[in-house]
């Protein structure tokens, strides 16, 4: 496997989705730019507070939430599911079943696309669409494809 495929499979789960672009991925684009933001914001707290007032702007009220989800999304601590059970989606069979097959992706497998995922219809359709996409095009691919763009 080439360094750039395998790179791209740690990212690219079985069911298609981009690991690497989820808030909850250790590494991953947004857990990057959270700890950048966070950075660059320095000590904002009491200034936000004041500029309520100062600049007439009712919005910087709700600084501290914004803080507390710039915190939750700059500790992330998923390593992908290819590593290891996925974090966000408790329902989600894909990845033991890719063992069990033994396949990298859900299109790899005879009974694609089935309905055992364990997601609900939306991530369903998505998850199918993803795979025909790495099927057709490749895995390199497609990842150039969407490697810019937002998992969301």
């Amino acid at each position: 496997m080439v360094e750039n495929e395998e790179y791209i499979r740690s990212r690219i789960a079985p069911c298609g989705l981009h690991c690497g672009k989820c808030f909850a991925f250790k590494g991953g684009d947004v857990a990057e730019m959270s700890r950048k933001l966070k950075e660059a914001l320095g000590n904002f707290a009491p200034y936000a507070h004041r500029f309520v007032e100062l600049l007439d702007q009712p919005e910087f009220k709700h600084y501290p939430a914004f803080e507390k989800m710039l915190d939750l999304f700059s500790r992330p601590t998923c390593r992908g599911c290819r590593v290891e059970s996925c974090n966000l989606f408790k329902d989600c069979k894909v990845r033991d079943c890719a063992k069990e097959r033994h396949v990298d992706f859900c299109y790899q497998c005879a009974e694609f696309p089935c309905g055992s995922t364990g997601f609900d219809e939306h991530l369903q359709k998505r998850s199918v669409e993803i795979n025909r996409q790495i099927r057709e095009y490749g895995l390199e691919h497609y990842f150039n494809e969407i490697k810019d763009r937002s998992r969301y």
